[in-house]
């Protein structure tokens, strides 16, 4: 399955990762811990990401375009739902 967007909900230790494949359907969600993140990427073909703004934002989206991963930083004070990253396929 491939996932066009991933939305990144940052948190301190445990990060939660929700995706949407080619056809805007949903992948399962998971939870995964800040040292694992890269890890991840890493193994999955690059794609959209979305994060809402917060301190670390700009740090993450370093991170994550440093292993090849185009970005998108999400400027609203907001969790990202399914709903919203079904838009963001539809603009991308």
């Amino acid at each position: 399955m491939q996932v066009s967007t991933i939305g990144l909900d940052i948190a301190k230790n445990v990060f939660q990762v929700h995706g949407i494949d080619g056809g805007g359907r949903a992948v399962p969600c998971r939870k995964i811990r800040r040292e694992r993140l890269i890890e991840m990427f890493e193994g999955i073909e690059p794609c959209l990401i979305g994060m809402e703004a917060c301190a670390t934002a700009h740090h993450w989206a370093r991170q994550l375009t440093a292993v090849g991963e185009p970005r998108r930083v999400s400027w609203r004070h907001c969790r990202l739902s399914h709903a919203a990253m079904a838009g963001w396929s539809a603009m991308a």
